[in-house]
């Protein structure tokens, strides 16, 4: 008799900055998400993907629930932490120990006939009874399947977690090939190493003015080893940040440029030709017909 398969989808819920993209990471071993400590990093639904010979996880890894929308964009990045929802066979409510507990998203999955763990990250940075007291103020107002503390820097309860996940998943086969990691392709992910560098190399609003698209992604060989060629296009809303972009005779794209290529040449395994080019393109975040061109 052949062993019982498992299979389903986990959504990632939670507001920005609490972990939910490092959660994922340290449950599947593979960095296929910006992480960044600065918020509203995640745009887009990525699906990561965790096997075993006996389970296939789906976490589906959303952006944060921004209350107070600013941009079209925002609006569509909210609408991606619903969709998750109608398709989960579990729900992951995310938080940290500082936040205070959000009544919106408890009448949320109250009213989703779906189970739902509270999963409480960075507890590595407070003491146990800060922590446990903000698990009593969840737990006194709604039932959860389970609460698991876990750090997902230290990785603290992050196995506890994982098996705890694999447990609950229903009887199924695989819904993707044993090996793949996600549902995205390499294009995806370069153009998310480069935005994820240029959060780490600017800041105020340059990051979140910008927009990364892979416009040419072209695999060949070199010297008799795989290579690709890459041609990128960096979108901004003004000519001033298109200057910030570029830097004093091009010093910051350059660096840019190199900074992301390692990052590039890292997650691929062999070497690239990486060309940046910025491109102002005025108020992108706001225009619906750039917005769906570009992939929201």
């Amino acid at each position: 008799m052949s062993e019982i398969h498992k299979s389903g989808y986990v959504h990632m819920f939670g507001n920005p900055n609490v972990g939910k993209s490092s959660i994922v990471q340290a449950i599947c071993g593979e960095k296929l998400a910006i992480i960044s400590e600065r918020p509203q990093t995640t745009r887009h639904r990525i699906f990561v993907i965790y096997n075993d010979e006996r389970h296939q996880a789906v976490f589906s890894d959303a952006p944060g629930l921004i209350r107070e929308p600013m941009y079209k964009l925002q609006e569509r990045m909210n609408s991606l932490v619903y969709s998750g929802l109608r398709d989960a066979d579990l729900i992951l409510l995310c938080t940290t120990p500082d936040e205070a507990v959000d009544e919106e998203k408890l009448k949320v999955i109250t009213k989703i006939p779906i189970p739902a763990f509270l999963v409480i990250n960075k507890i590595d940075l407070y003491n146990d009874l800060f922590v446990n007291n903000s698990i009593k103020k969840w737990t006194d107002v709604h039932s959860f399947k389970q609460v698991i503390k876990v750090s997902a820097l230290t990785k603290q309860g992050i196995d506890v977690l994982k098996n705890s996940v694999l447990e609950l998943l229903p009887e199924g086969p695989a819904y993707f090939p044993k090996d793949e990691l996600s549902d995205r392709q390499e294009k995806f992910f370069v153009s998310e190493l480069i935005r994820e560098t240029i959060f780490e190399s600017y800041h105020d609003e340059i990051p979140y003015s910008s927009e990364v698209q892979v416009v040419e992604f072209k695999e060949t060989t070199k010297d008799a080893k795989p290579f690709a060629k890459i041609h990128v296009y960096i979108f901004v809303e003004r000519d001033s940040q298109k200057a910030i972009i570029l830097g004093h005779e091009g010093k910051s794209i350059k660096e840019l440029g190199i900074k992301s290529r390692q990052k590039i040449e890292s997650f691929l395994g062999y070497s690239v030709y990486l060309d940046l080019q910025v491109k102002t393109e005025k108020n992108w975040r706001n225009n619906p017909d750039i917005l769906k061109k570009f992939g929201y």
